[in-house]
């Protein structure tokens, strides 16, 4: 019996070796290399039974058909996405377990089946399981097909029977091929379904939604290329013991990346948060130290958080710092840089600083509002309860422009800010603007 060959895949980039290491050689990932077997391919190539498509001008792709849309029930949602979920899209949701991502595609399902044929592919509970949450947050519609299903070819002949407009699977990770030895889960498996569901919703324009399970550092599990193959990605993030969620798009061919839409958890669902920056401030401390407010976004859509930080008198050797929602190396620089430049010395300080909700903040205009935090806290001196700030910080104190930064000017004044800080190469003359140069003129305003 002829032995089956075995390699080893990196579930970042997709490289394989013959041999298993610790780290990968291609992009340098530790603990990422995972068996595969591939599939034997037979010698030569194959030839083509179905017509091949001509190269033409791309002046003429105006041509075509304009993509339409379809509404999720939910307005932020489909902002979000730039209009509703486009036929034949395919959509990745990811998020921590129990946060909410099967009851919102719920949701969605019974919005949407209230004009269309929808498939909900379960491969993780059972079909009374989907039917207690639906009958919970009155999610019941006869057009809602539940499918209770982990193999692959089984799924396909369903979609080939019932022909759906809109389906969702919940989850890739659990779903598996009989024509691959591995595991369900395993990077060959994940690889397969989500290339195969992928190529069946783009043949029979099926919108389709697919559930991604995350690792413990937070990344979405399996191999990269899932990430890559379909339309959008949107992240699910918040903490279990907040009331809201937030959704967060990625990437998204269909739209612009970076939108957000926000929800809050009920006992009947997800409900959709028209005003988030009223939501977020609802709760803002006044007159005190350590707390700041940001205009946030990474689309077109700013949202208006607080960033709270506390510095206090270390009893350790090491003084510790901790962050919740911003990255900890990030933390460490700022505090570089608030010593360096800011004679703000905090050798012997622990400094804790939070994102208020649990929200991930990655973008780098919210340096200067991290910052004063800090600075705040370790003064003791609150930041004035009518100013906002955003502005990348370079290592030498210089405060930078950012992108979007008339949009986060006009959400700060909408919500009552009379004192937005902005760094000075920022070409906009408004009133209450304010224009910083260094750290150091920042600092100025806790005085």
């Amino acid at each position: 019996m002829r032995k089956t060959k075995t390699v080893y895949v990196c579930s970042e980039c997709g490289a394989s070796f013959p041999t298993w290491s610790g780290r990968c050689s291609s992009c340098g990932s530790w603990n990422t290399l995972v068996e595969d077997r591939p599939i034997k391919k037979s010698d030569g190539y194959q030839s083509i039974n179905r017509n091949i498509p001509k190269p033409r001008p791309i002046t003429h792709a105006k041509e075509e058909k304009h993509y339409e849309r379809i509404s999720t029930g939910i307005k932020t949602l489909d902002e979000a996405l730039g209009g509703g979920i486009v036929t034949g899209q395919v959509i990745l949701i990811s998020g921590e377990p129990g946060i909410g991502k099967s009851t919102l595609l719920l949701q969605i399902s019974s919005n949407i089946a209230r004009g269309k044929k929808v498939l909900y592919i379960t491969a993780e509970e059972s079909s009374h399981q989907i039917y207690v949450r639906a009958e919970r947050i009155n999610a019941l519609s006869p057009d809602l097909l539940v499918l209770a299903e982990t193999n692959l070819e089984a799924i396909i002949n369903v979609i080939e029977k019932e022909k759906p407009d809109f389906m969702v699977l919940d989850s890739v990770q659990t779903v598996y091929s009989s024509n691959l030895e591995s595991a369900a889960g395993s990077v060959s498996q994940v690889r397969e379904v989500s290339g195969k569901i992928t190529e069946i919703a783009k043949s029979k324009g099926i919108s389709t939604i697919i559930v991604g399970q995350v690792t413990k550092e937070g990344s979405i599990a399996g191999p990269k290329v899932l990430e890559h193959v379909v339309d959008t990605v949107a992240q699910f993030e918040g903490e279990r013991g907040h009331a809201y969620r937030v959704l967060k798009i990625i990437k998204n061919r269909f739209g612009a990346a970076g939108e957000i839409a926000v929800f809050s958890m009920n006992d009947i669902g997800l409900q959709e948060v028209e005003n988030p920056s009223s939501f977020f401030l609802s709760e803002r401390p006044i007159g005190e130290a350590g707390s700041i407010i940001f205009p946030y976004t990474e689309g077109s859509k700013p949202v208006l958080i607080e960033i709270q930080a506390l510095v206090s008198k270390t009893v350790y050797a090491v003084p510790q710092r901790k962050s919740q929602g911003i990255d900890i190396n990030r933390l460490a620089i700022i505090t570089a840089i608030l010593e360096k430049e800011g004679n703000i010395f905090l050798k012997d300080r622990d400094i804790f600083v939070n994102v208020v909700g649990g929200m991930q903040i990655r973008e780098p205009a919210l340096d200067l509002p991290l910052a004063l935090a800090i600075a705040s806290s370790y003064m003791n001196k609150p930041v004035d309860e009518k100013l906002a700030a955003f502005g990348e910080l370079g290592l030498t104190g210089e405060i930078r422009s950012v992108h979007y930064t008339e949009h986060r000017i006009k959400e700060a004044k909408r919500f009552g800010f009379e004192k937005i800080l902005i760094p000075s190469s920022t070409d906009i003359q408004e009133e209450g603007v304010i224009k910083v140069k260094n750290i150091k003129e920042a600092l100025k305003m806790l005085k």
